[in-house]
């Protein structure tokens, strides 16, 4: 049976459109108020940027990154249905001689590193949204998810995370400069130390 979840992009060049969402039960959307809130706070920061979605589910952050004109926006996607409904999300932004949108299906752990490699140049924002550590298989998310960070270059990462959870103060060269609580979704930002 089709899955008729949508989200809407509700700000810049894109707004209005919809886009499909994967099923809530291999994947946890964005709230509207948690999206909003990331674009309020990184609204100087976008502009030119590099977006990496990490665990991109529907896309729906990269897709408004770009839509408030990122440069280019990426989504990783492990679960091969998720990653159909990005893909074909992606592919109806998208216009024809200019992929600004990329649907990658594998491990974030993998290709965030690779898509880093590949924008060295860029200024680039990571957004890391990690399936919350309460579910099945997914204890340690938040440890492994530090680890690669450690090693990663970027000028600005934001976590999505649990409110149970507390995010370190600092990860390899990024520290902790602001959370935003909206029940048991908080947001933590990380800026690169100089």
């Amino acid at each position: 049976m089709k899955n008729n979840l949508t989200t809407t992009i509700t700000s810049g060049k894109y707004k209005g459109k919809k886009l499909s969402l994967p099923s809530l039960s291999t994947t946890r959307s964005t709230k509207s108020i948690v999206k909003e809130s990331v674009f309020n706070s990184l609204q100087g920061e976008i502009y030119g940027s590099v977006f990496i979605e990490l665990f991109g589910g529907s896309g729906l952050m990269a897709a408004t990154a770009v839509s408030n004109y990122a440069k280019k926006g990426y989504a990783i996607e492990l679960d091969r249905a998720a990653f159909n409904s990005l893909r074909e999300n992606f592919s109806r932004l998208n216009d024809d001689e200019n992929e600004t949108l990329v649907a990658l299906h594998g491990d974030t752990f993998e290709l965030t590193p690779k898509i880093l490699a590949q924008n060295i140049e860029q200024k680039t924002i990571l957004y890391a949204d990690p399936p919350f550590d309460i579910r099945d298989g997914f204890s340690g998310i938040y440890e492994k998810l530090y680890k690669m960070l450690e090693k990663l270059e970027a000028n600005i990462v934001v976590i999505e995370h649990i409110s149970s959870h507390k995010p370190l103060q600092n990860i390899g060269k990024f520290t902790l400069y602001k959370s935003r609580k909206f029940g048991n979704t908080t947001l933590s930002y990380y800026t690169k130390c100089i």
